[in-house]
């Protein structure tokens, strides 16, 4: 339907009810060049839209007056949108793109990271200067965004660090072990045992926490053990030393989860900071033990047996393997503040796969059918895991809870959105309000 009035009679109401009715007031007078309504033989109408919104088609001036005349129409009811609704399908659509955005990027930098890490363990194999260097130099990033205030300088106390230092063993450990693991073997072999993560969580919580988990949780432990073990058997490269320091990377970030679930309760740094402050006090405790181990006249030697045959570009490896380091794990974070933990340990499988499969590509790791076999089930295995877990999580009955049970997560992740007062970067999904989980290679 369509009318035209003067600006002056905008403002007049129009109710629309069972019928439609036409008030005029007395003030509106028509206009010499308007049409003439004739409001009686106008049909009643039993099922008018009531929400039709009113909107303003055109602004024309007629006669010699030359006064504005508004032409109002009201859009059919399938043609019209709600704004709100139009307005939030946008916001979800950019926010799509925003996720993807980071995850690709996420992805990206873990494969440059694992690739240039491997790089340097290969011409420079001094595992524990190299794990220095990447906690130094993400370290010195988080100092230099306090002190530009990019990013907020954390409150801290003598308590704080009393309580994050058991933890910062834990990580300094696991974080030296998964490198060591590294050096001594492929790439991907590493990343397939550390999927087996799951399995040292729940067993560890069963038999040294006396925490109880559904069958269901146990019976997807067997395709990550299995997978795990069949990998291991089949490896043409295998390293004892290599198979070993994964295992114990696995144990410590399991303990590392624990030591921040029981003493980081009441804290009050969060996000990116906690894991800065955890990067330092790592720092600190690393880097005594790496002199001691390896040592500068060892590191000397290396250094320049490794310029010579790689050439000026080596120091390159080096500082890159630092920085993405530091910077695929900020990225993880900033997924997770946008998605849920169930969602991230998803695109976490995916970006483990594209680490075995960019890295056997890129340094031609054979692989037999056998080994990529158990490769595929123990990854699948770590999926399931999360599945059940997070159906427990989402199901989990007040008997359950009242235990205060924690359902230990599938992957070395990054700290959650709900990252707060008592969490640390583990790998848990429990039944409480907050996301755990961890960060490491």
């Amino acid at each position: 339907m369509s009318f035209t009035i003067k600006q002056s009679a905008l403002a007049t109401c129009i109710d629309v009810s069972n019928s439609l009715v036409y008030k005029r007031s007395p003030s509106i007078r028509r206009h010499p060049f308007s049409p003439v309504l004739n409001l009686q033989n106008i049909p009643k109408r039993t099922n008018v839209l009531v929400s039709k919104p009113l909107h303003i088609s055109s602004v024309e001036s007629i006669g010699k007056e030359k006064k504005p005349v508004i032409q109002c129409n009201a859009y059919e009811a399938d043609k019209s949108e709600p704004i709100e609704a139009a307005e939030q399908v946008k916001s979800e659509a950019a926010k799509r793109v925003k996720i993807g955005i980071y995850f690709a990027t996420w992805w990206g930098l873990n494969v440059v990271f694992n690739i240039y890490n491997k790089k340097v363990l290969n011409a420079y194999p001094y595992p524990w200067l190299t794990s220095t260097l990447s906690l130094a130099c993400g370290s010195l990033m988080m100092l230099i965004s306090w002190a530009t205030r990019i990013a907020e300088t954390p409150k801290t106390d003598f308590e704080f660090w009393k309580t994050l230092f058991p933890v910062a063993v834990a990580h300094t450990i696991g974080h030296v072990a998964a490198t060591v693991s590294m050096s001594k073997v492929a790439v991907s072999f590493t990343h397939i045992i550390k999927s087996g993560e799951p399995a040292f969580s729940v067993l560890v919580s069963r038999f040294l926490l006396g925490e109880s988990f559904p069958l269901s949780v146990y019976l997807s432990l067997i395709p990550i053990i299995g997978g795990c073990a069949l990998s291991a058997l089949t490896e043409l490269n295998f390293n004892m030393t290599g198979f070993m320091g994964a295992m114990i990377s696995n144990l410590a970030f399991v303990l590392r989860n624990i030591f921040s679930k029981k003493g980081m309760k009441g804290k009050s740094v969060s996000g990116m900071n906690y894991y800065a402050c955890l990067s330092l006090l790592s720092l600190v405790i690393l880097t005594p033990f790496a002199i001691a181990v390896e040592g500068p006249q060892m590191w000397a030697a290396g250094w320049e047996t490794a310029l010579s045959q790689i050439g000026p570009q080596f120091i390159w490896w080096v500082a890159a393997q630092s920085i993405f380091y530091h910077l695929y794990n900020q990225v993880s974070y900033m997924s997770l503040d946008e998605i849920s933990p169930l969602t991230f340990s998803v695109g976490n499988t995916m970006k483990r796969i594209s680490v075995i499969v960019s890295s056997i590509i890129i340094f031609h790791t054979p692989v037999q059918p056998i080994n990529a076999l158990g490769a595929a089930i123990a990854i699948l295995g770590t999926f399931l895991y999360s599945q059940v877990s997070d159906h427990v999580t989402t199901n989990c009955g007040t008997a359950l809870c009242s235990k205060n049970t924690v359902m230990f997560g599938v992957f070395d992740l990054f700290v959650g959105p709900s990252f707060n007062a008592y969490s640390m970067p583990p790998t848990i999904v429990q039944c409480l309000d907050v996301s755990f989980e961890s960060c490491d290679i």
